[in-house]
């Protein structure tokens, strides 16, 4: 299963200290839960402060579950030292399941192999 999340910042510095330290950090804290970080983008325009992030589960995993782990671990915390979280307005996850002809799909299923 994959989950499109969108996070939404209250300025565009609120958004690029989240961006380049403290989300880049979960790209090491993820694999030990099973999480895979497919992609991370930003938007600033328009007053839009958001960071789009696609990960992936694990065949099976419970994504709402997981995720509670996830922050409920040191790992978390460290990644997240630092930052005020009353910077973060608003969180969208958005369960994704990839078509049999995604190209993502195809490169998850080779990657199991």
């Amino acid at each position: 299963m994959f989950q499109l999340r969108i996070y939404t910042l209250r300025s565009p510095e609120a958004l690029q200290q989240y961006a380049a330290i403290h989300w880049a950090r979960h790209l090491e804290t993820f694999p030990a839960f099973g999480v895979t970080t497919h992609g991370v983008w930003t938007e600033a325009s328009d007053g839009a402060n958001r960071l789009v992030a696609l990960i992936g589960y694990p065949p099976g995993a419970d994504p709402e579950q997981v995720t509670r782990q996830v922050m409920a671990s040191p790992e978390f915390a460290a990644d997240m030292a630092g930052f005020n979280l009353d910077e973060i307005v608003d969180v969208q996850s958005i369960p994704l399941d990839p078509t049999p002809f995604s190209p993502i799909h195809q490169r998850t299923q080779e990657g199991s192999k």
